[in-house]
Protein backbone atom coordinates (compact mmCIF):
# COMPACT_ATOMS: atom_id res chain seq x y z
CA UNK A 1 0.00 0.00 0.00
CA UNK A 2 2.89 2.38 0.80
CA UNK A 3 4.38 1.70 -2.63
CA UNK A 4 1.01 2.38 -4.29
CA UNK A 5 0.69 5.69 -2.42
CA UNK A 6 4.23 6.58 -3.51
CA UNK A 7 3.29 5.96 -7.14
CA UNK A 8 0.16 8.12 -6.75
CA UNK A 9 2.16 11.00 -5.29
CA UNK A 10 4.79 10.66 -8.01
CA UNK A 11 2.13 10.60 -10.73
CA UNK A 12 0.47 13.72 -9.37
CA UNK A 13 3.82 15.50 -9.27
CA UNK A 14 4.43 14.60 -12.91
CA UNK A 15 0.97 15.79 -13.92
CA UNK A 16 1.49 19.09 -12.13
CA UNK A 17 4.78 19.63 -13.90
CA UNK A 18 3.23 18.82 -17.28
CA UNK A 19 0.25 21.04 -16.57
CA UNK A 20 2.43 23.99 -15.66
CA UNK A 21 1.70 24.03 -11.91
CA UNK A 22 4.95 23.06 -10.23
CA UNK A 23 5.21 22.03 -6.60
CA UNK A 24 6.93 25.35 -5.94
CA UNK A 25 3.93 27.22 -7.32
CA UNK A 26 1.46 25.54 -4.97
CA UNK A 27 -0.40 27.87 -2.59
CA UNK A 28 -0.57 26.57 0.97
CA UNK A 29 -4.12 26.52 2.32
CA UNK A 30 -5.46 25.29 5.66
CA UNK A 31 -8.99 23.85 5.69
CA UNK A 32 -10.78 23.75 9.05
CA UNK A 33 -12.77 20.68 10.05
CA UNK A 34 -14.71 20.06 13.25
CA UNK A 35 -14.47 16.92 15.37
CA UNK A 36 -11.47 14.62 14.72
CA UNK A 37 -10.29 12.70 11.64
CA UNK A 38 -13.20 10.48 10.67
CA UNK A 39 -14.41 8.46 7.69
CA UNK A 40 -17.28 10.94 7.39
CA UNK A 41 -14.76 13.45 6.02
CA UNK A 42 -13.82 11.10 3.18
CA UNK A 43 -14.85 13.50 0.37
CA UNK A 44 -12.09 15.88 1.43
CA UNK A 45 -9.58 13.03 1.76
CA UNK A 46 -10.54 11.79 -1.71
CA UNK A 47 -10.21 15.28 -3.19
CA UNK A 48 -6.69 15.55 -1.74
CA UNK A 49 -5.59 12.04 -2.73
CA UNK A 50 -6.99 12.33 -6.26
CA UNK A 51 -5.09 15.57 -6.79
CA UNK A 52 -8.09 17.85 -7.26
CA UNK A 53 -6.65 20.55 -5.01
CA UNK A 54 -3.17 20.17 -6.49
CA UNK A 55 -4.59 20.54 -9.98
CA UNK A 56 -5.78 24.04 -9.10
CA UNK A 57 -2.51 24.98 -7.42
CA UNK A 58 -3.43 24.33 -3.80
CA UNK A 59 -1.46 22.46 -1.15
CA UNK A 60 -4.22 21.68 1.32
CA UNK A 61 -3.65 21.03 5.02
CA UNK A 62 -6.46 19.89 7.34
CA UNK A 63 -6.90 21.42 10.78
CA UNK A 64 -9.37 20.03 13.34
CA UNK A 65 -11.01 21.91 16.19
CA UNK A 66 -14.25 22.92 17.85
CA UNK A 67 -16.79 24.54 15.54
CA UNK A 68 -16.91 27.90 17.40
CA UNK A 69 -13.13 28.15 16.98
CA UNK A 70 -13.49 27.53 13.26
CA UNK A 71 -16.08 30.28 12.97
CA UNK A 72 -13.77 32.67 14.85
CA UNK A 73 -10.81 31.88 12.62
CA UNK A 74 -12.76 32.23 9.37
CA UNK A 75 -14.60 35.39 10.44
CA UNK A 76 -11.31 37.06 11.42
CA UNK A 77 -9.52 36.00 8.24
CA UNK A 78 -7.02 33.77 10.04
CA UNK A 79 -8.43 30.89 8.01
CA UNK A 80 -10.25 31.19 4.71
CA UNK A 81 -12.23 27.94 4.53
CA UNK A 82 -13.84 25.39 6.79
CA UNK A 83 -16.74 22.99 7.15
CA UNK A 84 -19.31 24.76 9.34
CA UNK A 85 -23.04 24.28 9.99
CA UNK A 86 -25.67 26.63 8.65
CA UNK A 87 -26.96 27.50 12.11
CA UNK A 88 -23.47 28.61 13.16
CA UNK A 89 -23.32 30.87 10.11
CA UNK A 90 -26.63 32.52 11.04
CA UNK A 91 -25.57 32.94 14.67
CA UNK A 92 -22.23 34.43 13.61
CA UNK A 93 -23.76 36.89 11.16
CA UNK A 94 -26.24 37.95 13.85
CA UNK A 95 -23.12 39.20 15.65
CA UNK A 96 -21.86 41.03 12.53
CA UNK A 97 -19.24 38.40 11.75
CA UNK A 98 -18.75 38.19 7.96
CA UNK A 99 -18.87 34.45 7.26
CA UNK A 100 -20.47 33.16 4.05
CA UNK A 101 -21.77 29.67 3.23
CA UNK A 102 -20.73 28.68 -0.32
CA UNK A 103 -21.45 24.93 -0.67
CA UNK A 104 -23.97 22.70 1.10
CA UNK A 105 -22.36 19.34 1.79
CA UNK A 106 -25.18 17.58 3.69
CA UNK A 107 -28.32 17.82 1.58
CA UNK A 108 -30.45 16.39 4.40
CA UNK A 109 -30.17 17.27 8.08
CA UNK A 110 -28.44 14.25 9.70
CA UNK A 111 -30.21 14.37 13.08
CA UNK A 112 -33.12 12.22 14.24
CA UNK A 113 -34.73 10.61 17.26
CA UNK A 114 -33.87 6.95 17.84
CA UNK A 115 -36.59 4.96 19.61
CA UNK A 116 -36.31 1.27 20.59
CA UNK A 117 -38.84 -0.78 18.65
CA UNK A 118 -40.05 -2.13 21.97
CA UNK A 119 -41.52 1.31 22.73
CA UNK A 120 -43.86 0.95 19.72
CA UNK A 121 -43.48 4.68 18.99
CA UNK A 122 -43.10 5.75 15.38
CA UNK A 123 -44.19 9.41 15.47
CA UNK A 124 -43.02 12.53 17.25
CA UNK A 125 -46.45 12.92 18.83
CA UNK A 126 -46.04 9.49 20.37
CA UNK A 127 -43.11 10.81 22.41
CA UNK A 128 -45.31 13.06 24.56
CA UNK A 129 -44.41 12.56 28.21
CA UNK A 130 -41.51 10.22 27.44
CA UNK A 131 -37.87 10.67 28.51
CA UNK A 132 -35.76 11.76 25.53
CA UNK A 133 -31.97 11.99 25.79
CA UNK A 134 -29.93 14.75 24.17
CA UNK A 135 -26.21 15.65 24.31
CA UNK A 136 -27.15 19.06 25.70
CA UNK A 137 -29.12 22.17 24.88
CA UNK A 138 -26.75 23.25 22.12
CA UNK A 139 -25.68 22.43 18.60
CA UNK A 140 -27.31 20.54 15.77
CA UNK A 141 -28.99 18.02 18.07
CA UNK A 142 -30.88 20.70 19.96
CA UNK A 143 -31.70 22.67 16.82
CA UNK A 144 -32.95 19.54 15.10
CA UNK A 145 -35.10 18.54 18.05
CA UNK A 146 -36.61 22.02 18.27
CA UNK A 147 -37.47 22.02 14.57
CA UNK A 148 -38.92 18.51 14.73
CA UNK A 149 -41.10 19.34 17.72
CA UNK A 150 -42.27 22.62 16.16
CA UNK A 151 -43.19 20.88 12.91
CA UNK A 152 -45.45 18.61 14.96
CA UNK A 153 -47.06 21.37 17.05
CA UNK A 154 -44.99 20.53 20.12
CA UNK A 155 -42.37 22.16 22.32
CA UNK A 156 -39.72 20.91 24.70
CA UNK A 157 -42.25 20.97 27.53
CA UNK A 158 -44.20 18.15 25.87
CA UNK A 159 -41.37 15.67 26.53
CA UNK A 160 -39.01 14.96 29.41
CA UNK A 161 -35.66 16.10 28.02
CA UNK A 162 -32.59 14.69 29.75
CA UNK A 163 -29.02 15.75 28.98
CA UNK A 164 -26.86 12.64 28.47
CA UNK A 165 -23.78 13.93 26.67
CA UNK A 166 -22.73 12.14 23.50
CA UNK A 167 -23.76 8.76 24.88
CA UNK A 168 -27.00 7.92 23.10
CA UNK A 169 -26.18 4.23 22.43
CA UNK A 170 -25.26 3.61 26.06
CA UNK A 171 -28.24 5.58 27.37
CA UNK A 172 -30.67 3.62 25.21
CA UNK A 173 -29.10 0.22 25.83
CA UNK A 174 -29.18 0.74 29.60
CA UNK A 175 -32.75 2.11 29.50
CA UNK A 176 -31.63 5.41 31.00
CA UNK A 177 -33.87 7.10 28.41
CA UNK A 178 -36.79 5.95 26.29
CA UNK A 179 -35.51 7.66 23.14
CA UNK A 180 -32.53 9.80 22.18
CA UNK A 181 -31.48 12.48 19.72
CA UNK A 182 -28.87 10.94 17.43
CA UNK A 183 -26.76 11.60 14.38
CA UNK A 184 -28.64 9.31 12.04
CA UNK A 185 -25.62 8.24 10.00
CA UNK A 186 -23.75 6.85 12.99
CA UNK A 187 -25.39 6.19 16.35
CA UNK A 188 -28.31 3.98 15.16
CA UNK A 189 -25.67 1.69 13.64
CA UNK A 190 -23.91 1.47 16.99
CA UNK A 191 -27.15 0.64 18.78
CA UNK A 192 -28.11 -2.02 16.25
CA UNK A 193 -24.68 -3.64 16.40
CA UNK A 194 -24.88 -3.76 20.19
CA UNK A 195 -28.38 -5.22 20.01
CA UNK A 196 -27.25 -7.87 17.53
CA UNK A 197 -24.43 -8.79 19.90
CA UNK A 198 -26.84 -9.06 22.85
CA UNK A 199 -25.27 -6.02 24.52
CA UNK A 200 -28.23 -3.64 24.52
CA UNK A 201 -30.46 -4.85 27.30
CA UNK A 202 -33.94 -5.68 26.03
CA UNK A 203 -33.52 -3.52 22.92
CA UNK A 204 -33.50 -5.47 19.66
CA UNK A 205 -33.62 -2.57 17.19
CA UNK A 206 -34.46 1.12 16.88
CA UNK A 207 -36.60 3.19 14.57
CA UNK A 208 -35.32 6.63 13.64
CA UNK A 209 -37.62 9.62 13.25
CA UNK A 210 -35.62 11.99 11.01
CA UNK A 211 -35.62 15.76 11.31
CA UNK A 212 -35.26 16.04 7.55
CA UNK A 213 -38.73 14.56 6.96
CA UNK A 214 -40.30 17.42 8.92
CA UNK A 215 -37.95 20.38 8.45
CA UNK A 216 -35.53 21.21 5.62
CA UNK A 217 -32.74 22.80 7.64
CA UNK A 218 -29.28 23.78 6.44
CA UNK A 219 -26.61 21.44 7.74
CA UNK A 220 -22.84 21.42 7.19
CA UNK A 221 -21.13 23.03 4.25
CA UNK A 222 -18.10 24.96 3.08
CA UNK A 223 -17.83 28.39 4.67
CA UNK A 224 -15.51 31.28 3.85
CA UNK A 225 -15.65 35.01 4.58
CA UNK A 226 -16.86 38.09 2.71
CA UNK A 227 -13.32 39.32 2.02
CA UNK A 228 -12.37 36.06 0.27
CA UNK A 229 -15.59 36.03 -1.76
CA UNK A 230 -15.07 39.63 -2.88
CA UNK A 231 -11.33 39.61 -3.51
CA UNK A 232 -10.46 35.98 -4.34
CA UNK A 233 -13.46 34.51 -6.14
CA UNK A 234 -11.23 32.23 -8.22
CA UNK A 235 -9.85 30.71 -5.03
CA UNK A 236 -13.38 30.09 -3.73
CA UNK A 237 -14.34 28.44 -7.01
CA UNK A 238 -11.22 26.27 -6.91
CA UNK A 239 -11.82 25.04 -3.35
CA UNK A 240 -15.51 24.37 -3.99
CA UNK A 241 -14.80 22.65 -7.29
CA UNK A 242 -12.13 20.38 -5.84
CA UNK A 243 -14.34 19.34 -2.92
CA UNK A 244 -17.28 18.81 -5.27
CA UNK A 245 -15.22 16.37 -7.33
CA UNK A 246 -14.14 14.53 -4.20
CA UNK A 247 -17.74 14.29 -3.03
CA UNK A 248 -18.91 12.92 -6.37
CA UNK A 249 -16.11 10.34 -6.36
CA UNK A 250 -17.07 9.26 -2.83
CA UNK A 251 -20.73 8.85 -3.72
CA UNK A 252 -19.85 6.91 -6.86
CA UNK A 253 -17.12 4.71 -5.37
CA UNK A 254 -17.27 4.34 -1.57
CA UNK A 255 -14.79 1.47 -1.56
CA UNK A 256 -12.10 3.72 -3.02
CA UNK A 257 -13.12 6.52 -0.62
CA UNK A 258 -12.72 4.24 2.38
CA UNK A 259 -9.24 3.27 1.21
CA UNK A 260 -8.31 6.95 0.90
CA UNK A 261 -9.61 7.60 4.41
CA UNK A 262 -7.18 5.07 5.85
CA UNK A 263 -4.37 7.54 5.13
CA UNK A 264 -6.02 10.14 7.38
CA UNK A 265 -8.03 8.29 10.04
CA UNK A 266 -6.00 6.46 12.64
CA UNK A 267 -7.15 2.90 13.45
CA UNK A 268 -9.81 2.83 10.74
CA UNK A 269 -10.69 -0.90 10.50
CA UNK A 270 -8.85 -2.43 7.54
CA UNK A 271 -7.65 -5.99 7.77
CA UNK A 272 -5.64 -7.45 4.92
CA UNK A 273 -8.69 -9.34 3.73
CA UNK A 274 -10.94 -6.26 3.85
CA UNK A 275 -8.29 -4.20 2.07
CA UNK A 276 -8.11 -6.77 -0.73
CA UNK A 277 -11.89 -6.89 -1.02
CA UNK A 278 -12.20 -3.09 -1.17
CA UNK A 279 -9.39 -2.71 -3.71
CA UNK A 280 -11.14 -5.23 -5.94
CA UNK A 281 -14.51 -3.51 -5.42
CA UNK A 282 -13.04 -0.08 -6.14
CA UNK A 283 -11.46 -1.31 -9.38
CA UNK A 284 -14.68 -3.03 -10.44
CA UNK A 285 -16.69 0.11 -9.73
CA UNK A 286 -14.31 2.26 -11.78
CA UNK A 287 -14.75 -0.09 -14.72
CA UNK A 288 -18.53 -0.01 -14.27
CA UNK A 289 -18.56 3.80 -14.12
CA UNK A 290 -16.48 3.97 -17.30
CA UNK A 291 -18.83 1.57 -19.04
CA UNK A 292 -21.92 3.39 -17.73
CA UNK A 293 -21.16 7.13 -17.95
CA UNK A 294 -24.86 8.00 -17.93
CA UNK A 295 -25.74 5.95 -14.85
CA UNK A 296 -28.34 7.67 -12.68
CA UNK A 297 -28.40 8.07 -8.90
CA UNK A 298 -30.64 5.06 -8.38
CA UNK A 299 -28.33 2.79 -10.36
CA UNK A 300 -25.27 3.98 -8.43
CA UNK A 301 -27.13 3.55 -5.14
CA UNK A 302 -28.05 0.00 -6.15
CA UNK A 303 -24.37 -0.72 -6.75
CA UNK A 304 -23.56 0.53 -3.24
CA UNK A 305 -26.23 -1.76 -1.78
CA UNK A 306 -24.90 -4.73 -3.74
CA UNK A 307 -21.38 -4.03 -2.50
CA UNK A 308 -22.53 -3.87 1.13
CA UNK A 309 -24.42 -7.15 0.75
CA UNK A 310 -21.36 -8.84 -0.74
CA UNK A 311 -19.07 -7.54 2.00
CA UNK A 312 -21.59 -8.64 4.64
CA UNK A 313 -21.14 -12.23 3.51
CA UNK A 314 -17.39 -12.04 4.16
CA UNK A 315 -16.94 -9.73 7.14
CA UNK A 316 -18.50 -9.10 10.55
CA UNK A 317 -20.56 -6.06 11.48
CA UNK A 318 -17.70 -4.83 13.68
CA UNK A 319 -15.28 -4.97 10.75
CA UNK A 320 -17.70 -3.04 8.54
CA UNK A 321 -19.06 -0.53 11.06
CA UNK A 322 -17.07 2.42 9.73
CA UNK A 323 -17.79 1.46 6.13
CA UNK A 324 -21.47 1.40 7.12
CA UNK A 325 -21.07 4.92 8.58
CA UNK A 326 -19.69 6.03 5.22
CA UNK A 327 -22.57 4.43 3.30
CA UNK A 328 -25.14 5.95 5.66
CA UNK A 329 -23.49 9.36 5.34
CA UNK A 330 -23.64 9.19 1.56
CA UNK A 331 -27.42 8.99 1.80
CA UNK A 332 -27.38 12.45 3.42
CA UNK A 333 -24.96 13.90 0.85
CA UNK A 334 -26.41 12.56 -2.38
CA UNK A 335 -28.80 14.73 -4.40
CA UNK A 336 -29.72 15.57 -7.96
CA UNK A 337 -27.78 18.82 -7.52
CA UNK A 338 -24.89 18.75 -5.08
CA UNK A 339 -23.86 21.86 -3.21
CA UNK A 340 -27.03 23.93 -3.54
CA UNK A 341 -28.84 25.44 -0.55
CA UNK A 342 -32.12 27.35 -0.76
CA UNK A 343 -33.49 30.47 0.85
CA UNK A 344 -36.43 28.44 2.17
CA UNK A 345 -34.14 26.07 4.08
CA UNK A 346 -32.18 29.02 5.48
CA UNK A 347 -35.46 30.55 6.63
CA UNK A 348 -36.47 27.32 8.41
CA UNK A 349 -33.09 27.24 10.12
CA UNK A 350 -33.34 30.87 11.23
CA UNK A 351 -36.91 30.36 12.48
CA UNK A 352 -35.70 27.42 14.56
CA UNK A 353 -32.89 29.46 16.13
CA UNK A 354 -35.36 32.24 16.87
CA UNK A 355 -37.68 29.75 18.59
CA UNK A 356 -34.71 28.71 20.73
CA UNK A 357 -34.04 32.37 21.59
CA UNK A 358 -30.55 32.03 20.15
CA UNK A 359 -30.85 35.13 17.92
CA UNK A 360 -31.18 38.76 19.01
CA UNK A 361 -32.89 39.57 15.70
CA UNK A 362 -33.33 38.04 12.23
CA UNK A 363 -30.47 38.50 9.78
CA UNK A 364 -30.36 39.16 6.04
CA UNK A 365 -30.31 35.52 4.93
CA UNK A 366 -29.50 36.31 1.31
CA UNK A 367 -26.16 37.70 2.44
CA UNK A 368 -25.37 34.58 4.47
CA UNK A 369 -25.02 32.18 1.55
CA UNK A 370 -24.40 32.00 -2.18
CA UNK A 371 -24.70 29.26 -4.80
CA UNK A 372 -22.56 31.18 -7.30
CA UNK A 373 -19.56 28.90 -6.83
CA UNK A 374 -21.39 25.57 -7.02
CA UNK A 375 -20.37 23.63 -10.14
CA UNK A 376 -23.14 22.62 -12.52
CA UNK A 377 -24.62 19.19 -11.86
CA UNK A 378 -23.07 16.39 -13.90
CA UNK A 379 -25.31 15.48 -16.79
Amino acid sequence: MKFVRFLMVFAIAVLLAVGGVSAQDQQDLTFFLTFVPNVQFSPLYVAIDNGYFSEVGLNLTIEHGDEPLGVDLIASGQRQFGMISGEQVIAARAQARPVVFVYEWFQAYPVGIAVPVEQAITTVDGLRGHVVGIPGRFGASYSGLTALLAANGMTETDIQLEEIGFNAPEAICTARVEAAIVYSNNEPLQIRNRAAAGDCGSVTDVVVIPVADAADMVSNGIVTNEDTVANEPDLVASVVGAFDQGLRDTINNPAAAYLSSVNYVENLPLSEALSTALITAADDQNVWLTDNPDANRAEVAARRAELRAALGEQFTADELVQFDVLLASIEFWDADQLGISTLDSWQVTQDTLSTMNFLPAPIDLEAAFTNDFVPAAAE
